[in-house]
């Protein structure tokens, strides 16, 4: 690299008279310039360069670089998407959220209620990367937000656990149908595997665990039975307040509010029973086909009439008991809906008959300025600028006391006619209450002035 040296000048001597304090004597030169060949480098330089090649402005390099990167994130992350995404799911409305699939909106449709909140997490991350709104606008795409907020719905959602409940009870996605005749007769083996995989997707709703499993052909005689047992006394924590009709959140229609609610309570409950009903119906089909049971059977053959007998009178036993418990439901519950409608109509009369009090309360209030001829002496008529502000003061200070303290004062007024006790009851409850720092003075007309 070429050097050029230049021979600089001596530091010029001081103008004559001048002066610096201290003395200053120059001692050396100024050290000679050194050309060097610099090389332009950094992101900076590289981004001015690929403008310049490719002739572009600022903001169209930048748009074309935030395309190019976008990409480049989705193709690493292609890989890792759990499951294809379909036009139909991707043309959802977002206001018909109920009716999503939630996990399928994820991509968590092979997990469902057993992926864990890592997981959705992590679903939740990568489908707000494919699918945000701005990197949509980035990649010039038309595609408007709607599946964009059934993510964030579906998220909402699965991390509440009282909400993923609800949603989990309701969750068609994660059944199993039972098999057919013909499937489950194809060998014990298939009838075992077939069953055991739908019995394995009810037992999410048990309130106990574990949860028996079907077994295969050598389990036990108690095994099978415990299995059976249980199944047939199912206890499911299963509800169905998910596919509630919405009630109104104003306060305006109570009557409405309360009406949408009953009829929820209602739905629910015939949701409930068909849930039993049906679950039933799968435990029978199974221990029809069970070729463990037919074969429990012919080794108690010697005793067969005597365990049919046990057997038919355990079951009238058990259709009396659920008659009888069904009886018994029903009468409690005609009691409680008599006492309850008992409650509303008491509390009814209860409020009409406080507000009836407040109304009689007031008259007598009003009553009292009136009958002290508005506190002026005997014998003094009354103008109408007079009453307007005896009246006034008096439905002032009661819109600032309680019921009680209404009714207290109406007690004490309640028969006194006299204008000088009249004014003073009034006068002594309108500094009371200035003193409270419910009124001030200057804002009555004639009582406590």
């Amino acid at each position: 690299m070429a050097v050029a040296e230049a021979e600089l000048p001596v530091i010029p001597a001081l103008p004559e008279g001048g002066h610096i304090e201290g003395g200053f004597r120059a001692v050396g030169k100024l050290s000679p310039p050194v050309m060097r060949k610099l090389e332009p480098v950094g992101p900076h330089f590289l981004a001015y360069a690929r403008r310049k090649l490719h002739k572009r402005t600022f903001s169209e390099d930048e748009r074309i670089e935030a395309q190019r990167n976008v990409k480049v994130v989705e193709e690493d992350d292609a890989g890792e998407i759990s499951e294809p995404e379909n036009e139909l799911m991707l043309s959802r409305d977002a206001k018909d959220w109920k009716a999503q699939d939630h996990y399928a909106v994820l991509g968590l449709s092979k997990y469902r209620y057993r992926a864990t909140e890592s997981q959705i997490k992590t679903a939740h991350r990568k489908k707000v990367l494919r699918h945000h709104p701005d990197k949509r606008a980035a990649t010039g795409s038309s595609e408007d937000d709607s599946f964009f907020k059934c993510i964030q719905k579906a998220f909402e959602i699965l991390m509440d656990p009282v909400k993923r409940r609800q949603f989990d009870s309701v969750d068609d996605g994660a059944n199993v149908d039972p098999p057919s005749k013909k499937q489950a007769s194809k060998s014990q083996a298939q009838f075992f595997k077939l069953w055991n995989q739908v019995f394995d997707s009810e037992a999410r709703f048990s309130k106990t665990s574990p949860v028996p499993r079907l077994g295969n052909e050598n389990s036990s005689k108690e095994e099978v039975e415990r299995f059976y047992n249980y199944w047939y006394n199912f206890d499911s924590w299963r509800s169905f307040e998910y596919q509630d009709e919405d009630v109104p959140d104003d306060n305006e229609n109570r009557d409405q509010k309360r009406h949408v609610e009953r009829k929820n309570n209602n739905a629910r409950k015939k949701k409930k029973t068909e849930d039993t009903a049906r679950l039933r119906n799968l435990v029978d089909e199974c221990m029809k086909g069970d070729e463990r049971i037919k074969n429990f059977k012919k080794q108690e053959r010697a005793g067969r009439d005597r365990k049919r007998f046990e057997r038919e009178e355990a079951e009238r036993k058990e259709k009396e008991d659920a008659k009888r418990k069904k009886e018994e439901e029903e009468s409690l519950k005609k009691k409680q809906e008599e006492a309850e409608k008992k409650g509303r109509e008491e509390g009814k009369k209860a409020k009409e008959a406080a507000k009836n009090a407040v109304k009689k309360n007031k008259r007598v209030l009003k009553g009292s300025v009136k009958d002290a001829n508005y506190l002026l002496p005997e014998g003094q008529e009354a103008g109408a600028k007079r009453v307007d502000e005896v009246l006034g003061d008096v439905e002032f200070i009661m819109g600032k006391i309680d019921n009680e303290e209404l009714a207290d004062l109406a007690g004490r007024l309640n028969g006194l006619k006299v204008a000088e006790k009249v004014g003073t009851i009034w006068g002594d409850e309108a500094r009371r209450l200035e003193a409270a720092g419910k009124l001030r003075a200057a804002e009555m007309k004639v009582l406590g002035r």
